[in-house]
């Protein structure tokens, strides 16, 4: 088990558990440094923060994951530190998250022409409170018989490119990079290898203000962490990682922790923090 993970969501976007419930799971599996990087939403930070504060041994960092677009796919971008009171964080998060709302209703008939007859009302109560998002489409699914896994939803319906994918509103990579260092956040480069053309990106979002990339991650390969790895060398930049924890009961999710990250990737980071600070 982790000590360190940096990538972890909540009920704030797609997961399954509260931010209080996080820090508490996070504290009695002896983690000792976590950052909450919930989808375009920052809301779950203040609730994780005051819970954390009954663990002085746990270490919590404020972060988003800010999902972005490209001809060929998506890119995501962490942001470690930000000002989560910011104005224009929120409001911008805020727009995506309605973005989100519209492109769910849009899959969700999409689905329906497609004989998958899936259940709004459905969809917004896994949601709960927070911002709606494929995973909770994918969950209606489920539950319905019309896949056996989050992959399979994915991977043959709503991924990109799919019959009932939609876009949302569109924001490059390198914006979402600089929307977090206007935050005064620290931007990484999310799960690389689900990127094409991982350096290319890596170079251009090094000139925009990059200080991360996340080479410990539940998907990756020896070999692609290796890379990654490499890459961090190369070009400068802080190697992190984390689990992508969502708390769904998923064979494609992985346990809260379960990631091995160096402590050394959280220790750099909060250096780097403090010294901008």
């Amino acid at each position: 088990m982790s000590q360190v993970d940096l990538h972890i969501h909540s009920t704030a976007s797609d997961g399954k558990f509260s931010p209080e419930a996080i820090i508490v799971k996070a504290a009695e599996l002896g983690l000792k440094v976590i950052s909450l990087t919930d989808h375009d939403s920052v809301d779950g930070i203040i609730p994780a923060l005051k819970a954390a504060k009954t663990f002085p041994r746990l270490i919590f960092i404020p972060g988003v994951e800010i999902s972005t677009d490209m001809p060929d796919g998506e890119a995501h971008v962490l942001g470690y530190f930000i000002d989560y009171t910011s104005r224009e964080l929120g409001s911008t998060l805020e727009r995506f998250r309605n973005s989100r709302l519209r492109r769910a209703r849009g899959m969700v008939a999409k689905l329906g022409a497609l004989g998958i007859d899936i259940d709004w009302p459905r969809v917004q109560e896994i949601a709960g409170d927070g911002a709606i998002g494929r995973p909770h489409i994918a969950q209606a699914m489920l539950e319905k018989g019309y896949i056996t896994s989050f992959e399979e939803a994915f991977k043959k319906y709503i991924g990109h490119g799919g019959p009932a994918y939609v876009e949302r509103e569109k924001v490059t990579p390198e914006e979402a990079v600089a929307l977090i260092l206007r935050s005064r956040g620290l931007p990484v480069l999310a799960h690389p290898f689900t990127v094409k053309e991982p350096e290319t990106m890596v170079i251009k979002l090094k000139s925009a203000g990059l200080v991360g990339i996340e080479a410990y991650y539940k998907d990756n390969t020896g070999a692609e962490t290796e890379a990654t790895l490499g890459l961090a060398t190369k070009y400068g930049l802080i190697a992190t990682g984390g689990s992508d924890f969502h708390g769904i009961a998923d064979s494609n999710d992985a346990i809260l922790g379960s990631v091995e990250v160096p402590i050394e990737a959280a220790e750099r980071l909060i250096a780097l923090s403090d010294k901008r600070a």
